[in-house]
């Protein structure tokens, strides 16, 4: 019936999408829910185009009765059925499902996975503990290019451990110590789910043997403790990815929720969570307590991509893998959305150049960042001119970026404010997200967005003018030089954010026509 029905349906085209390959899906089949997302297409910057889970409980009780929760099961294969649906609607053209810890203890998984593989039409893939902790850091390093520390993924069944170094994954262990298996062997008392987390994680090497100083967490639980963190510190973003807490801030939001826990109530601000999420708070604090007191970390930061994307992350060449994810997605939003793509490159060309002639030295992490920026300048010139500024802000912080952290998130959305509503500081607005810009990187921020705000003036956001112009500079004035033949381009209103451009190098601005 369904197939009938999605064959006579044309192939879903949109000017909104990327053309080329047809979209890959991952069916994630956990303890504690089951989910589904389909990416645009199988990239080393993976979009999601369709995101939806199911809260089916399929680990719950299975300590006690070796089998998967009966109504899990029912609820699971119910959403499975529309997951099979929508993967025929949006035409996936590769369908992984992997099944992890509930049903590789189950004694009823296999009969569950035929199920499961009559309704999906592929083979389910079965991950042992140390698979899932090396998709799981894939993951992490997908998001988190250069990660170090030491990956957890705490998940409804088990707590997955791996180690991090750069672009190298190590180590692989696995243990009976997630949230809901965490709620049932303590009889839902989460001070005996911390004693629990304690005895098994005391003999974990991962932990006793590397000295890494970051724990990187990863799973739906530890998220909902980072957005509580977030929420009773009035972080002004709500994004969990790249978030870093100092473990001491950390463990005492765990020791909190647990003492609340012991009184059989939650934080006041846990009423923002989901109701699954907030039952399973005080294990998820339990057992991150645990992690960070026995690995003495100093910090923990929290990843937002885990299994899912470290399984596709990890079918990639080596050249994808090592391709900078939030370039890539820069570039694919410039393709959309720029009135001139090509137009960026003349742009990074042109604000590369005046750096080099003002010798000013640029971090190969400004630099990086300046190239993200050049590839988002113009994709917000649809709005209504008083709200370019705001719109493009929200599409770099609010957008769904990885590579970066929540104070390059705040660089590249100061340049693109300043850029469109001015450098002066109060016309910048958005105080509360720019100011998670490093101070260190402001000025160059600010001197980012007057040559783009000089650049547009010039070029008219087309390609082919500003690769015609060059700066040249001494210790008292700032050149830009033009081409005889093309002196208009010296309008009044460019000659005033010129002189504004000079005044924040300290230099005095000439027009020079060679």
């Amino acid at each position: 019936m369904i197939k009938s029905f999605v064959k006579a349906l044309r192939k879903p085209t949109a000017q909104g999408r990327i053309g080329g390959d047809n979209p890959i899906a991952v069916l994630d089949i956990g303890s504690n829910s089951v989910r589904l997302v389909i990416y645009e297409r199988h990239v080393r910057a993976l979009t999601p185009l369709y995101n939806e889970k199911v809260a089916c409980g399929l680990g719950r009780g299975i300590a006690h009765s070796g089998e998967l929760n009966a109504k899990g099961v029912e609820r699971a294969l119910t959403g499975m059925r529309r997951f099979a649906m929508v993967c025929e609607l949006t035409k996936v053209e590769t369908l992984y499902v992997l099944a992890t810890a509930a049903t590789r203890d189950a004694k009823n998984g296999a009969e569950f996975i035929t199920a499961v593989q009559e309704i999906m039409g592929v083979e389910v893939q079965i991950l042992s503990g140390e698979e899932e902790a090396h998709y799981a850091a894939l993951g992490t390093l997908a998001g988190m290019p250069n990660q170090r520390g030491l990956l957890g993924d705490f998940g409804g069944g088990s707590l997955e451990l791996a180690g991090l170094d750069g672009d190298n994954v190590f180590g692989g262990e696995s243990y009976t110590l997630g949230a809901i298996r965490l709620q049932d062997d303590s009889d839902d008392d989460a001070l005996k789910a911390l004693e629990l987390a304690r005895k098994q994680l005391e003999q974990s090497p991962l932990i006793r043997n590397q000295h890494l100083p970051e724990f990187v967490a990863i799973g739906g639980t530890w998220r909902a403790l980072a957005k509580l963190h977030q929420i009773t510190h009035e972080y002004p973003l709500s994004m969990v990815q790249g978030y870093r807490v100092d473990a001491p801030d950390m463990l005492a939001l765990c020791d909190h929720v647990l003492k609340r826990a012991k009184k059989g109530e939650l934080p006041e601000e846990a009423q923002s969570l989901s109701s699954n999420r907030r039952t399973l708070l005080p294990f998820g604090a339990a057992a991150l307590k645990a992690v960070l007191e026995i690995g003495a970390f100093s910090s923990v930061k929290f990843s937002a991509l885990g299994l899912r994307e470290g399984y596709l992350f990890g079918q990639l060449s080596d050249d994808d893998q090592r391709a900078d994810p939030l370039l890539l997605a820069c570039r694919d939003y410039s393709l959309l959305r720029s009135r001139a793509p090509a137009h960026s490159a003349d742009l990074s060309a042109f604000t590369s150049a005046f750096f080099t002639q003002l010798r000013i030295e640029e971090s190969g992490a400004l630099k990086r960042l300046r190239e993200a920026a050049c590839l988002l300048s113009d994709v917000s010139w649809r709005g209504h001119p008083d709200y370019r500024g705001a719109q493009a802000v929200d599409l770099v912080t609010l957008g769904s970026f990885v590579g970066l952290d929540h104070a390059e998130r705040a660089y590249v959305a100061m340049v693109l404010a300043a850029r469109y509503n001015g450098l002066k500081a109060k016309k910048l607005g958005h105080d509360h997200i720019l100011n998670l810009c490093k101070e260190s990187h402001r000025d160059h921020a600010l001197t980012v967005a007057a040559i783009y705000r000089v650049a547009y003036l010039l070029s008219a956001a087309m390609p082919g003018v500003l690769n015609q112009l060059s700066w040249l500079a001494d210790d008292e004035k700032l050149y830009l030089c033009i081409p005889k033949g093309l002196e208009f381009l010296a309008a009044e209103k460019m000659i005033r954010r010129f002189d504004q451009l000079a005044s924040l190098v300290d230099r005095q601005a000439e027009i020079r026509i060679n």
